[in-house]
């Protein structure tokens, strides 16, 4: 279905489409080279719906208070488990260490947010939805336009991952600045230096924090376009096997590139689930490092010297 949707071009799942307005959109046609709305753009909103429900629907079994005895603390549903497990393993393993008792309590929904959002984002571009519409207007329509009004993978467009980047971005800034307060802020940027360098650390520190962020989008969107490539180019070594050795060059080589293809498959499956937590990890990270941890230093350093007291002396 790839070679049929996009012919010799493999990023062609990766590329937005135009729906209304832009460059040879699929509905009508404007003079306007800016699109109004995009394939990505209603994947998207697919996704958030999809996020959304599926939070609300594992709420709803893990809640208590059904059945009786111990099945009112069990959570109902072996996807419900699974999502529980997940959000637990984030919470327990990956943001309260690094954020503490607080900030994990503060950021928690944020950051499951992104986490789920951005891992829904990756399976649905996983799932051939626009090969199906293509299939759909080539075969049943009659249509020899290539349409799809939804699909591909969202964060494979860097305009997406920039966006939930800068949105990251502010959240960050605005924890630094109320935990911080601006003063704290500054120091934080100068780092204690002496007057006379702070022209040199100054924009040092400006670009780090624009960097920060800008990592996090570019990570994400060149996995996901590399991801799709990669499994573009394994479905066109067919192709260009029977355009070479004929028939026998076609189920030869389409077979061990099937093979391959779904191998790859199942890495690409692997790499949304990362880069979600990556994407989500070090998030928590930068705003980890707009914070306060004195006081927690403080607290253990009090603990250690209290039980290195109680040992008696020999």
């Amino acid at each position: 279905m790839h070679l049929l949707a996009f012919g010799d071009n493999p990023l062609g799942h990766v590329v937005d489409v135009a729906i209304i307005g832009g460059n040879d959109p699929i509905v009508g046609s404007t003079a306007s080279d800016t699109p109004i709305l995009t394939m990505h753009m209603v994947t998207m909103l697919i996704a958030a719906i999809l996020t959304v429900w599926m939070m609300m629907t594992v709420a709803s079994k893990v809640c208590t208070g059904k059945g009786t005895g111990n099945e009112r603390y069990l959570t109902k549903g072996r996807f419900s488990q699974m999502i529980e497990v997940i959000i637990l393993y984030l919470r327990d393993k990956a943001i309260h260490p690094v954020l503490g008792d607080a900030n994990t309590n503060r950021f928690l929904p944020f950051l499951l947010t992104l986490f789920f959002f951005i891992l829904v984002c990756n399976i649905l571009g996983l799932i051939p939805l626009m090969d199906l519409q293509h299939v759909l207007g080539h075969g049943i329509v009659g249509s020899e336009m290539q349409w799809a009004f939804f699909g591909g993978t969202a964060t494979s467009n860097l305009a997406v991952t920039a966006a939930l980047a800068v949105i990251c971005f502010v959240i960050i800034q605005i924890h630094a600045f109320r935990e911080l307060g601006i003063k704290g802020w500054l120091s934080h940027l100068t780092g204690g230096a002496p007057l006379y360098l702070l022209p040199i650390m100054l924009p040092v520190e400006f670009m780090g924090m624009l960097i920060k962020p800008s990592a996090l989008a570019i990570r994400l969107f060149a996995n996901m376009v590399a991801g799709h490539t990669l499994m573009a180019m394994l479905a066109l070594f067919g192709k260009m096997a029977f355009a070479g050795l004929g028939t026998g060059g076609l189920i030869g080589i389409g077979f061990i590139s099937i093979i391959a293809a779904v191998a790859i498959s199942f890495l690409e499956l692997f790499v949304a689930f990362l880069q979600a937590f990556i994407f989500m990890f070090l998030t928590a990270v930068f705003i980890s490092q707009m914070s306060h941890h004195h006081e927690d230093h403080h607290e253990e350093f009090e603990e250690g010297l209290t039980e290195y007291d109680e040992v008696p002396a020999h």
